[in-house]
């Protein structure tokens, strides 16, 4: 898996933050005739896998989208059973992750996690919190409006305090109050499973980002694919909106 780098300006730019939506684990599972949750198990495998990749892909920052806002409409057996499978996934691989050099935190609305799964969820960032091989982010109980919703709650209370002048208001403040500040913003994004669909993940922070659907379903998304769909967005052209010189 490791790739070669060089200092030709021509050559195949790495995404140094790769987004990706898991999509696909209960369609997996029930193709299969198994229950939804066999799949999200899978799903979890996958992510191990994936995250041991990321650094020989030059990938620096990698963001997963776990669970959304609009989740909690699922059946009460899924929804617990997918809090059972993070409180596992952080118990089993808190010490991979720290021996790896890898740093672990979560974006997302805690308040209405269970209050042990909220104590692991530190317990991990602290942990982890030193290492920078690979910045590695789940989003849970994650919605982009609801995060941006949240941002613009604490600026205006900022502004009602006198703290902060209404013409101070920049991009870079509102950033600041995102869950993600000190995060970069993603390169690439990927979606698995076929869909289409940004489903209100990192809104203001993928403005510029390049996206990649795949028809894969996540428990099938290997890091071979990764290293295919990162090579592609390396001979990209990104121009943000400007024009690039011949």
């Amino acid at each position: 898996m490791a790739i070669i780098r060089n200092k030709d300006p021509k050559a195949p730019r790495p995404a140094e933050h790769v987004a990706i939506i898991m999509d696909g684990n209960g369609r997996w599972a029930t193709e299969r005739g198994w229950p939804r949750l066999v799949g999200h198990r899978r799903g979890a495998e996958r992510v191990r896998e994936i995250v041991r990749a990321c650094p020989d892909l030059g990938i620096r920052w990698l963001t997963v989208y776990a669970f959304s806002t609009e989740n909690w409409k699922r059946s009460t057996e899924e929804v617990l059973g997918l809090m059972a499978i993070f409180a596992r996934y952080i118990e089993r691989e808190a010490d991979r992750l720290a021996a790896e050099g890898v740093r672990m935190r979560f974006i997302g609305d805690r308040s209405r996690l269970d209050k042990g799964l909220q104590a692991l969820m530190a317990g991990i960032e602290a942990r982890t919190a030193g290492y920078t091989r690979l910045n590695f982010t789940v989003a849970i109980n994650y919605g982009g409006r609801d995060e941006v919703l949240r941002a613009v709650r604490a600026i205006a209370a900022e502004v009602a305090a006198g703290r902060l002048a209404p013409e101070a208001l920049t991009e870079t403040v509102l950033s600041d109050h995102l869950d993600t500040c000190g995060i970069p913003d993603p390169d690439l994004v990927i979606r698995t499973s076929g869909e289409t669909r940004t489903s209100n993940f990192l809104p203001w922070q993928t403005a510029y980002a390049e996206y990649e659907f795949t028809p894969t379903l996540w428990p099938d998304f290997s890091a071979h694919e990764l290293s295919a769909i990162v090579g592609r967005f390396g001979n990209r052209e990104r121009r943000f909106g400007g024009v690039v010189s011949a």
